[in-house]
């Protein structure tokens, strides 16, 4: 992990394209990153490339230029938004003659710097070491000796294979700790199915307004802002409803494009109560451009961790910087349990508002009224592509 900064560090941002797509979108979300973990861009280096090249990732001559600009700006560290291999990672610190910090690493810190609750700390830190357990070598070449000398006789090991060891014994006790809270939390779960109480999850991409939303439900005053994963600790509220009685809503971590394994190793047990919802709100950001690259990054994630057939409404959030009005979107034609049900409501897919402005709230309460009554699925499938799409203002 890079040092947490006092006053931010001064950073180079690279991003090579590969023909990916979607650039400028990758760009505008990276230095939202930057941003997130205190870090002070001083510049972007950009450049194409058919493919990463295997020692640098980009290149000898792209490699050059960084290392031209770094020094032209006095970076304190080079941040790629990309993953490196821990090869390239320390090719890179070799020539740059500075820190290297790749995507993953990058989100990782914003991790730890937001992890609250004890059980979000634990999720971190196992998910640190993990990622650290492939970068060992990185940080104790210089060590990878027999260790000697007075107070420094030890049973013959080498540095790096001790460092291993007491890495490995921590993962195994951070492990069994999370364990132990997700016993707990079961048992909370099971409490909650018995008494029959509508259990939602607000899921979403990173900065599309679910802490926003969760408190405009719930008068939390859970923390919400203009960051990339602001909310890292799951927040549940009991929320009643005006003609279906109490649910349970829960404001749960932001996703992104290309999330670390590890991350989502680590959180499972906390992720595993969306997969145990009754519901998801599919939180997203209408008046962002890659919206519907956003909603495929969410529902991978969501197939990873077992909640691809948990149902879904999409909540058109955002909609104040839209030419949208609120409403909610139906899809009449879809299957339903009997014809009394569906002349009741139909089948609801979306529904749009604006959570800061709390326009088209009053719409979603009577959706999850609605549900709460029927308790029947309420979306044919989040790969169903909207009718219409908003346009920016």
């Amino acid at each position: 992990m890079f040092d947490r900064p006092g006053s931010g560090e001064k950073a180079v941002l690279v991003q090579l394209d590969f023909g990916e797509g979607d650039f400028a979108e990758r760009l505008s979300e990276f230095e939202l990153l930057i941003a997130s973990a205190a870090a002070m861009s001083v510049g972007v280096v950009t450049g194409r490339r058919a493919a990463p090249d295997a020692k640098l990732f980009a290149g000898k001559g792209k490699v050059a230029e960084i290392a031209e600009f770094a020094r032209a700006h006095e970076a304190d560290l080079v941040v790629f938004n990309h993953a490196l291999s821990p090869a390239q990672q320390r090719n890179l610190e070799r020539e740059l003659k500075r820190r290297v910090v790749d995507r993953n690493t990058l989100i990782l810190d914003i991790f730890a710097l937001r992890a609250n609750s004890h059980e979000g700390k634990l999720q971190v830190e196992l998910a640190q070491l993990q990622h650290m357990a492939t970068r060992l070598v990185r940080g104790w070449t210089h060590l990878d000796r027999e260790k000697g000398g007075v107070g420094m006789r030890g049973p013959g090991e080498k540095q790096l294979e001790t460092d291993r060891r007491l890495l490995g014994k921590r993962v195994a006790l951070l492990k069994e700790r999370l364990k132990i809270l997700e016993r707990q939390r079961g048992v909370r779960r099971k409490s909650r199915s018995r008494s029959e109480v509508l259990a939602v999850s607000l899921v979403g991409y990173t900065n599309a307004g679910k802490s926003t939303l969760f408190n405009a439900l719930t008068k939390a005053g859970a923390y919400a802002a203009d960051k990339l994963f602001a909310t890292l600790d799951t927040t549940s509220r009991r929320l009643y409803v005006e003609g279906a009685g109490q649910i349970v809503l829960s404001d749960t971590v932001g996703f992104i494009r290309d999330l670390p394994h590890s991350l989502v190793a680590a959180f499972h047990a906390t992720l595993e109560e969306t997969a145990q919802a009754d519901l998801l709100l599919h939180v997203v950001d209408a008046a962002s451009p890659a919206r519907e690259q956003q909603i495929d990054s969410v529902n991978q994630v969501l197939a990873e961790i077992g909640a691809a057939e948990v149902p879904q409404i999409l909540i058109w959030n955002k909609i104040d910087a839209t030419l949208v009005a609120p409403g909610i979107d139906r899809d009449d034609d879809a299957p339903l349990a009997n014809d009394a049900q569906n002349l009741a409501y139909g089948k609801i897919r979306r529904v749009r508002l604006s959570a800061k402005c709390g326009e088209g709230l009053s719409l979603l309460r009577d959706a999850l009224a609605q549900i709460s009554n029927s308790r029947i699925s309420p979306i044919i499938s989040y790969k169903t592509s909207p009718d219409t799409e908003p346009e920016t203002a």
